[in-house]
């Protein structure tokens, strides 16, 4: 931020040292006196006019080296000397202008000049000082302040742009793991039957598709998160056969709402995979939506019992409770709890 070139502070700061300087120096001499001559209050009010406007003009020193010289942010003792330097010359330049300035009133109004001893010129100096210590704190302030309005906005960008870092590096971690373990399943059908292995193929390509379209998003519509969902279920019923049922509950006013991508698809996949596949006669996997409480909940519920492995990750897991906590902080929760022979996910989130 710029002052020095900055229009409305020329103005501001003009007003401002003329209407302080009458304060301070015109009304309070006029507040003590009793009849004065007209002529004595004409001079006193251009006494603090003048005074006020060569504050003004000097006060432009100090700003310069303020702005040139000065880092608010990152100053040392020297620089602080410094400035206090510039102030005591700038006051110096100030009374030396600043009497010769006044016997030109003085003589118009008064009739005579200004005849002062060096001893009653210093006894105005605090007078005038305090002038410029008035005018410097409030420059200061204003110098601070948008420093830390600039830090802090600078700082919002760190974490916008940490945030959306992290948020692609989960995103990254999503596609592999589903096509290591599609492909697995290709892999196996190849040789068993070719017809099965095509249509798996197909619904691959329909789900990475998907899911390449939507990387550069954090957020798309539960309708078509739920469409990739189905590719991907079909996808594995080839796999389990008869052994997998798949129910849905979905609420239609929850369709239209936004979440994150292919968070539901993890849902399913850690369903299937650690639950599913552990079960001979094989199970079910029920989706369901809803409204509650003002918050978009996202279920997951499959037949079998948390397991816990000793070589397992939890990759999945800690990327859904992640890219939650990245997207709405404390306003989403991810839950997994064993109900009733049932695995139960709940996510709940905020509506977008």
């Amino acid at each position: 931020m710029k002052l020095i070139t900055n229009y409305k502070y020329w103005i501001l700061n003009l007003i401002g040292w003329v209407v302080f300087a009458l304060l301070m120096l015109t009304i309070d001499k006029i507040s003590y006196s009793g009849d004065i001559p007209t002529n004595y209050v004409n001079y006193l009010i251009v006494e603090g006019v003048l005074c006020g406007l060569l504050g003004y003009v000097l006060s432009f020193i100090i700003l310069f080296y303020i702005e040139n010289y000065f880092d608010i942010g990152n100053y040392t003792k020297t620089d602080v000397y410094k400035l206090i330097g510039v102030v005591i010359g700038t006051q110096v330049l100030y009374h030396m202008l600043l009497w010769p300035i006044l016997n030109i009133p003085i003589e118009y109004y008064m009739g005579r000049s200004i005849s002062l001893t060096l001893i009653q010129k210093l006894t105005n100096v605090p007078h005038f000082l305090a002038y410029f210590v008035v005018w410097l704190f409030v420059v200061l302030t204003l110098k601070l302040v948008h420093h830390i309005n600039t830090i802090k906005v600078r700082q919002l960008q760190l974490e916008a742009n940490l945030k959306e870092a992290q948020l692609n590096t989960l995103k990254g971690q999503i596609n592999p793991h589903f096509m290591f373990n599609s492909l697995n399943n290709i892999r196996g059908l190849m040789l068993e039957d070719v017809d099965k292995a095509r249509g798996m193929l197909t619904s691959l390509s329909e789900t990475l598709r998907y899911s390449l379209t939507k990387s550069d998003v954090n957020s798309i519509s539960l309708e078509d998160e739920l469409e990739m969902v189905e590719n991907y279920v079909e996808i594995s019923k080839i796999q389990f056969e008869n052994r997998l049922q798949f129910e849905t509950n979905i609420d239609s006013e929850t369709l239209n709402k936004q979440i994150p991508p292919m968070i539901i698809q993890m849902l399913v996949e850690k369903a299937l995979k650690h639950g599913i596949s552990n079960i001979k006669s094989g199970g079910e996997v029920k989706l369901s939506t809803l409204i509650k409480d003002n918050q978009l909940q996202i279920i997951v519920a499959n037949s079998g019992t948390l397991q816990k492995s000793e070589n397992s990750t939890h990759l999945g897991l800690q990327n859904i409770k992640k890219r939650l906590e990245l997207l709405y902080g404390k306003d989403a929760t991810f839950t997994l709890k064993e109900i009733e022979n049932e695995v139960v996910a709940t996510i709940k989130m905020p509506l977008v």
